[in-house]
């Protein structure tokens, strides 16, 4: 009963917050961005599928996979939006259910992110014999992998939680990730922090290894010697991007950390919000633009069909 009532008045509160500093119109850019996502994954995700050639392509997979879990969080955290903004009262097991999806869906975005990273990496380290060590069939299982990684902890604290409290039948105004992980911190604290750390450390490590070796390999060949050749612009642009995969991640952990802490809860909301309506967003945004547009094969395989749409 009494984590019932913290849950009602801290929601109740939120929703007084967001009130006064009328944090409601960050909803405009949420759908700017979202309508900016859902013109172009879409068309690339057609793109791929519908080409043999780029099916059978680990790093099109790789980006089909991070168009796919980008899609999902976008329609998730629109719908989170939607419901909040005209307070549609929302039982808790379901708020608890979007949470775990949410998570998920945004720790696969950056695990495939992350292996096309590997991937390009192999592509140049071993170039005769990339297609054998890393076969279309070995990609298909590494997703699954992929999947169920970013699924397990998220569904199994929530599981913990619905059988711990059982209170799914609580109904709530305000539904957003940082409450449910808020709540949930409060009893596993460690585990939380451990699994987020850890994760977006082996991440990094790998990329960063990566693009070193790849630096050092590369070096000789002289496609580092201009200032704006081709190398340094697909890096710093790519570069750019992971950040702004990173970026939310690190900021909720940031959040989940600030919950427990004595500060003013107006910070807290407008942290909350700008992550969650503008930061979360906008690699969604980039993503499909950057990686999709500058691989020649996907361009080439789009204005095939549009040319063969137009005839």
């Amino acid at each position: 009963m009494t984590s019932s009532m913290q849950i009602s008045n801290l929601t109740q509160e939120w929703v007084e917050i967001l009130q006064k500093w009328h944090l409601d119109f960050f909803f405009i850019p949420t759908i700017v961005i979202t309508l900016a996502t859902l013109l172009a994954s879409p068309v690339l995700l057609v793109c791929i599928f519908l080409s043999r050639a780029l099916r059978q392509e680990t790093r099109y997979l790789l980006l089909a996979n991070t168009l796919v879990s980008d899609l999902f969080l976008i329609l998730l955290n629109l719908t989170i939006l939607i419901c909040n903004a005209v307070r549609v009262p929302m039982p808790w097991l379901v708020c608890e259910l979007v949470t775990a999806l949410t998570v998920t869906t945004y720790c696969c975005a950056i695990f495939s992110v992350t292996l096309m990273v590997v991937d390009t990496y192999a592509a140049v380290r071993w170039p005769l014999r990339y297609r054998d060590i890393i076969p279309p069939s070995l990609t298909y299982c590494v997703l699954v992998v992929v999947w169920v990684l970013a699924a397990v902890y998220p569904f199994t604290i929530m599981i913990k939680m619905q059988v711990a409290n059982g209170n799914s039948h609580e109904r709530i105004v305000v539904c957003l990730v940082l409450l449910s992980f808020g709540f949930i911190q409060a009893k596993n604290t460690t585990r939380i922090y451990i699994y987020f750390f850890v994760g977006v450390l082996i991440c990094l490590l790998l990329i960063s290894y990566c693009y070193i070796r790849l630096y050092m390999v590369t070096r000789t060949q002289g496609i580092w010697d201009s200032r704006f050749s081709r190398a340094r612009v697909t890096l710093l642009a790519h570069g750019v991007l992971l950040l702004l995969y990173f970026a939310p991640g690190v900021i909720f952990t940031l959040e989940l950390f600030l919950f427990q802490k004595e500060i003013s809860r107006d910070v807290r909301v407008w942290i909350s919000t700008v992550n969650m309506c503008v930061f979360m967003l906008l690699p969604r945004a980039f993503a499909p633009y950057l990686y999709g547009l500058r691989y020649r094969e996907v361009s080439d395989t789009l204005m095939l069909l549009l040319l063969h749409r137009h005839r």
